[in-house]
């Protein structure tokens, strides 16, 4: 039997880590993540597509910039108040707060800054803006079934990549 390779309809399984443009570890999972290759995948396109035709062990390194990864920062995403009108329990670098549209349509809000008796939410992606660097190693591959197909992930991953 042949060794499998990383393919469409194959369950791959990966582990990874990206970094900023400072060279600072954003995020690393080091428990395998699995997804679908090909079609449905969570994966950004550019590292789908260099995962293709590699096997269990291969490590792969992919650069991606705002437009391929976390898009560009958009201004009026980001919001400035007095600290006094935020209530206290959002009143620290991180605090995750959900505000709502005119229409109803739900957004996250991050707490990103707070200087000078203000306070900075921001809905953009903590990484928009920058080019950052995936690096990936390929732990598992098989074959996926209908279901998993379909569905994009495979029957045992509930969690969701990037």
């Amino acid at each position: 039997m042949s060794e499998q390779k990383v393919a469409r309809n194959k369950a791959v399984y990966l582990t990874y880590s990206i970094t900023d443009e400072s060279g600072s570890v954003y995020e690393q999972y080091d428990m395998p993540i699995g997804y679908i290759h090909g079609g449905n995948s969570p994966l950004f396109e550019k590292i789908e597509a260099a995962l293709e035709g590699h096997k269990v062990g291969d490590r792969v390194e992919v650069s991606l910039n705002p437009q391929e990864g976390f898009g560009e920062r958009d201004p009026e995403l980001s919001f400035t108040d007095d600290i006094d009108n935020v209530p206290p329990e959002y009143r620290r670098l991180g605090a995750e707060v959900e505000f709502q549209n005119e229409r109803g349509e739900s957004m996250q809000f991050r707490v990103s800054r707070i200087a000078d008796g203000k306070l900075t939410v921001d809905a953009n992606h903590p990484l928009a803006g920058q080019t950052v660097t995936f690096v990936v190693v390929v732990e598992h591959i098989r074959d996926a079934t209908m279901d998993e197909i379909v569905s994009g992930l495979p029957a045992d991953q509930s969690q969701q990549l990037h």
